[in-house]
């Protein structure tokens, strides 16, 4: 039997939407994981979007070309954890692999950190670090204790 599509059936039934932003009906972790992934989603954009426009000054044509690649990859990353954020109900597994992919990200400057040191300004790249490294032991402590 087909459902009925009477006016007042129509408008009582409301059918919940994945991309609900209604931050009430998640859990504490839920919207921490949200919170967090939302953060990892701007800042992958704008910095992706930074790194395009930018490209690798002063360098050379192959270390720029792998730049812009990177860029690429980075922006996307920030288009899928904003997208696992709108869908944070429904999402298993991603958020442990988004959560990796920063922290290898943030172990990825650690390395250079140690081989070519410490760029200037100083804060302005430990202000990097910090967040790349706490963001996804956040997220993965706050996943696995739904």
């Amino acid at each position: 039997r087909l459902p009925s599509t009477s006016k007042s059936n129509r408008h009582n039934s409301r059918v919940p939407s994945v991309m609900t932003p209604d931050i009430a009906s998640l859990t504490t972790n839920q919207a921490i994981i949200r919170g967090c992934l939302c953060l990892i989603a701007v800042i992958a954009l704008v910095g992706g979007a930074l790194q395009f426009y930018l490209g690798q000054p002063d360098t050379a044509p192959r270390l720029d070309n792998v730049h812009c690649f990177m860029a690429g990859v980075y922006f996307s990353a920030g288009i899928i954890a904003g997208w696992a954020a709108c869908t944070i109900r429904q999402q298993g597994t991603l958020i442990d692999l988004l959560a990796l992919g920063v922290f290898l990200a943030g172990c990825g400057r650690l390395l250079s950190i140690r081989v070519v040191g410490l760029p200037q300004p100083r804060t302005l790249w430990l202000a990097y670090l910090i967040p790349e490294l706490l963001l996804p032991v956040i997220i993965v402590v706050a996943h696995h204790a739904t």
